[in-house]
């Protein structure tokens, strides 16, 4: 993977692994299906007006914006709005990686390096260690939800790569007009038409940020990048690098937000991070002991 390449995939990381604070933020002043409905919107227009339509399969474009709009950020956004910490988030969202390689194996026939299993079971046991003490009271649901919504973008990264060699930009854009209409029927449906055009109506100046950040850093530009990384390289070389996301996510969320991780959550995440690392650095190590 050239340099230029690598340092993309960072820069993403980092833009993402912010997005949970913004995201936290967001939650607080508007519902959150309302918010991601919003996200996606504004991610698409004006620029369908601009950006030429990608030249792949409708279904691709309807699969990619149903997976990532829908499924994975109204599970994220509304996992966050019922109390999962923003920081915890960010960590339990890499288990897209692990996602990715198992669904790539499945479908695409990408078979996995014995360092990306290992990495796997590494992580999978630090995702237990989260969960275990969740898995009663009010905890254990938006942990489940957080968890659904990695293996949904799991399956957006599949889609992104399947639709082969397209003009990313234009095939992140035309997605995002999958998203708003069904998020913002949840958000009538779940919240009440009440508590939805309260919302509208008094949006202040944080929550337009909110919409602004998480609409044109995040979904335009960062899934533009990631979309054409996986075009480009297999997908056990690009996902690894989601690994620097908890890590701005949990920076950012203990400067902006105050959040602290109880010790069990902190070795959880810890072990994660050490599985995705192996996963990135496993096969040098292996080759080294051999």
């Amino acid at each position: 993977m050239p340099l230029s390449h690598s340092l993309a995939a960072l820069l993403v990381t980092a833009i993402w692994g912010l997005s949970f604070v913004v995201i936290k933020l967001g939650v607080g002043t508007m519902p959150p299906l309302l918010l991601a409905a919003l996200r996606f919107l504004f991610a698409a227009l004006p620029a369908v007006f601009f950006v030429p339509r990608p030249k792949t399969d409708w279904r691709n474009v309807i699969a990619y914006g149903f997976f990532l709009g829908v499924a994975q950020f109204g599970l994220l956004f509304a996992a966050i709005s019922l109390g999962m910490p923003a920081s915890l988030a960010s960590v339990v969202m890499q288990a897209q990686v692990f996602f990715t390689i198992l669904f790539a194996a499945l479908v695409m026939g990408e078979r996995p390096g014995s360092h990306q299993v290992i990495g796997g079971v590494v992580a999978s046991s630090g995702l237990v260690l989260i969960a275990w003490p969740r898995m009663t009271g009010g905890d254990a649901v938006p942990f489940l939800m957080t968890v659904l919504a990695a293996a949904a973008w799991g399956v957006a990264n599949i889609v992104s790569k399947r639709a082969g060699r397209v003009d990313m930009l234009g095939f992140i854009v035309w997605s995002s007009l999958v998203a708003p209409l069904p998020l913002f029927g949840l958000s009538l449906w779940l919240d009440g038409p009440a508590q939805v055009f309260d919302a509208l109506k008094n949006m202040d100046g944080g929550t337009v940020a909110a919409v602004a950040y998480l609409a044109y850093p995040t979904t335009v530009f960062a899934f533009g990048i990631w979309a054409y990384l996986l075009s480009c390289h297999p997908a056990a070389t690009v996902t690894p690098f989601a690994l620097f996301v908890p890590v701005a996510g949990i920076l950012g969320s203990a400067l902006i937000l105050g959040e602290a991780m109880h010790p069990i959550e902190a070795i959880g995440g810890a072990v994660i991070v050490l599985g995705l690392a192996f996963n990135v650095f496993g096969r040098r190590l292996l080759r080294r002991t051999a």
